[in-house]
């Protein structure tokens, strides 16, 4: 869902030559972060696929965005103070969003298993045996979809703000973000910046008659039915002051993805590991030592 924190410097897309598997070096905010964070764009299932990366520990952690999200705009604290000796992490752009363009975003119904395939192809290509996942939002749909589907390659996910089916009253607040003129400046400027207005208002759009789509599937259903799949040790955080997606779908998931952790952070809200990025960091590390 609604993804956004402060921007970053525009990325020199550099993409002409691109073939199958070559990375192409930009020029990143390494300086921003204060530690070496290289930024590349590699071949994926037909697209460059833009990511950042960061760290040299044995563990790979691959961070899934929100929706119109990015590695800099979503994941700035994570990219910036997750440990780098004991964790390898990885910000993707999913295909459409961030620098991951083009091509424009689109939503067919499929869009969070093309999303899944997307990102564990990208960390296949990146040589990575085996990875965990940070999923926020419509990334933590996407994690789950991965971990269910790829199950050997998952060693443990931490997800929050996701849902695996839409109701009436999620369909609501999907149409109450619609008009991003609507938005507070704080939340629309990064991605306006980023994207450009006219881009950036078009894909919201699109994306809320994307979610839309599932409602009209048996249950709402997106993923609840891979839920049992997941094999992978999993927390679920959720913040009991988020907005956009109430308790209720976070507790769906813990009853249906085995010997699940749920973690309530009381003064959390959608983005609660932005406002409290070292409680969130913290609990992340110690789950996935």
């Amino acid at each position: 869902m609604v993804a956004a924190l402060g921007g970053g410097a525009a990325l020199r897309l550099v993409l002409a030559a691109a073939k199958p598997g070559m990375h192409v070096p930009l020029v990143g905010p390494a300086a921003a972060f204060g530690t070496s964070v290289n930024s590349a764009r590699v071949a994926v299932n037909g697209v460059h696929l833009h990511y950042q990366r960061t760290g040299e520990g044995e563990h790979a952690i691959l961070l899934l965005p929100g929706m119109l999200g990015s590695g800099e705009t979503d994941f700035g604290p994570q990219i910036k103070n997750l440990n780098k000796k004991l964790f390898t992490v990885v910000a993707w752009d999913p295909r459409g969003y961030g620098h991951s363009r083009p091509p424009d975003r689109d939503f067919p119904v499929d869009f969070f298993e093309r999303d899944a395939k997307d990102a564990i192809d990208l960390m296949k290509t990146l040589k990575f045996k085996q990875v965990s996942l940070l999923g926020w939002s419509d990334g933590g749909i996407t994690a789950l979809i991965a971990a269910a589907k790829y199950p050997s390659y998952i060693r443990k996910m931490v997800i929050w703000g996701a849902n695996a089916y839409v109701t009436d009253e999620d369909e609501m607040i999907y149409q109450g973000i619609r008009d991003v003129s609507k938005w507070s400046e704080r939340t629309r400027k990064p991605l306006e910046t980023l994207y450009g207005y006219d881009y950036f208002a078009k894909t919201c759009e699109k994306w809320v008659d994307g979610i839309k789509q599932f409602k009209l599937l048996p249950d709402g259903n997106i993923c609840r039915h891979l839920l049992p799949l997941v094999q992978c040790p999993t927390l679920i955080v959720h913040g009991e002051k988020d907005p956009l997606v109430p308790r209720f779908h976070a507790d769906f998931i813990h009853k249906h993805v085995r010997e699940s952790r749920l973690h309530l952070m009381p003064e959390g809200k959608h983005n609660l590991h932005l406002r409290f990025a070292n409680e969130f960091n913290k609990l992340v590390e110690d789950f996935l030592q």
